[in-house]
């Protein structure tokens, strides 16, 4: 054997040698965590091994790991999970939601902005499921969960979606409780008309199933009222999306507009336990309501951007601008961080996620709040201008590095799929 061969294969034993002595497969050090869970708001570091949180500790030893990333001024938090998004991507032009070309791939714009884990709002039923794991949640390196649909097309558009016929809250649930590893609530959305059935069809599959129920609540002339929805229909932690919309006509709003006060009946739903998610959307989140709700301590429980070709391309942008935005009008930053992770995390029943304590899977966002001048519309034109706002630096998806920025780690990653 040429002497040329035997050093380089000394070199790849001792190469060999010292990865098996590092203890720890990533460190991410000097960052600020902010970790809901168990109030940790402070500068420590966190080590990662086997796609599990390993160590949460002041001054961790770079050596230990094999790779380091440097997360000083940058906030670590743990994967954002956006709770109302479509990602039911498909070539049917004539489908919208469900297989159409309205919803978007995962990986294309989930980890790019810190979200680890996306739940799909509604796109697919329980007739159409089935292809919507074969096509997106089994191929997709996002961890993809779903509120399925009570129309057993989903979100095909009308007629479809105006079914009655086709919201079975046997069959759903059924389904429900068969798929309970991807599917973790049921969605209403869409229904035009004043109905109460299709909620009431709804929340008995929800009860069947022992599930919340997301509502997107219908377009009806007038409107139907959402005191009653909230005390008569809706259980505690059913969750109220669009929760600060405010559209020309068909839908009540939480804030009266001529008083710009929140509705009393609105805090005793809350008290009874109800959700209240951004569901941000094309034009289901405005300033008008947003802006005296915030002020008057009406935080949602969930900040979630309802993600889809048009959103994305509109006002809403992504999930760490709609953050930015709830920044602005005086959230702090822990509690928004919160909206975004462990509340989410406990509405869906997956308490391993939303979590950075030892032991928690290893989803991790790196966010760095920039400083500059920023303006944050909304979908009607009204514009806060702010000096700071949100950005991902890296994200980390079950302990390996999906997307670094600026290459903060050593050595660096460089993604091939």
């Amino acid at each position: 054997m040429k002497k040329g061969t035997l050093l380089l294969i000394a070199v790849c034993l001792v190469m060999d040698s010292l990865i098996h002595a590092q203890t720890f497969s990533i460190i991410i050090k000097s960052g600020h965590v902010i970790n809901p869970k168990n109030n940790i708001d402070e500068l420590t570091d966190i080590a990662l091994k086997d796609g599990k949180i390993a160590l949460v500790a002041r001054n961790i030893d770079a050596k230990q790991g094999i790779q380091v990333v440097n997360a000083k001024g940058l906030y670590v938090t743990p994967g954002l999970i956006d709770m109302h998004v479509h990602v039911y991507y498909g070539s049917n032009v004539d489908q919208e939601y469900m297989n159409g070309p309205n919803s978007v791939v995962p990986d294309g714009f989930t980890f790019r902005t810190g979200v680890t884990t996306v739940v799909d709002a509604g796109s697919a039923g329980w007739r159409t499921f089935p292809a919507f794991k074969k096509q997106i949640i089994d191929q997709s390196q996002t961890r993809v969960l779903a509120f399925l649909n009570i129309v057993g097309e989903g979100m095909r558009g009308d007629p479809f979606e105006q079914n009655l016929k086709d919201m079975d809250p046997k069959a759903t649930a059924e389904f429900v409780i068969k798929n309970s590893r991807d599917i973790v609530g049921i969605k209403l959305a869409h229904f035009s008309g004043p109905d109460w059935k299709p909620t009431d069809l709804a929340v008995e599959a929800g009860k069947l199933a022992n599930v919340p129920v997301m509502i997107d609540f219908g377009v009806s002339d007038p409107p139907l009222s959402i005191e009653e929805l909230f005390m008569k229909h809706l259980r505690p932690e059913d969750i109220f999306t669009h929760c600060y919309a405010q559209l020309a006509s068909g839908r009540e709003y939480i804030v009266d507009p001529m008083t710009a006060r929140v509705k009393p009946f609105v805090w005793e739903a809350i008290k009874r336990g109800l959700i209240f998610d951004v569901g941000y959307g094309g034009i289901s989140f405005a300033f008008s309501q947003g802006v005296p709700a915030i002020k008057s301590g009406l935080y949602p429980h969930v900040i979630s951007t309802d993600l889809h070709i048009g959103s994305m391309n509109g006002a809403m942008k992504d999930l760490p601008t709609t953050m930015s935005k709830f920044l602005a009008m005086g959230m702090d930053l822990p509690s928004v961080v919160k909206a975004c992770t462990l509340v989410p995390a406990r509405i869906i029943k997956r308490k391993e996620l939303g979590d950075l304590s030892v032991g928690s899977d290893a989803d991790i966002a790196i966010l760095n709040l920039r400083k500059g001048r920023f303006g944050l519309f909304d979908h009607t034109g009204y514009k806060i201008n702010t000096d700071s706002k949100l950005e991902c630096e890296m994200t980390i998806r079950g302990g390996k590095i999906v997307y670094d920025l600026n290459g903060i780690a050593n050595p660096i990653t460089v993604m091939r799929r």
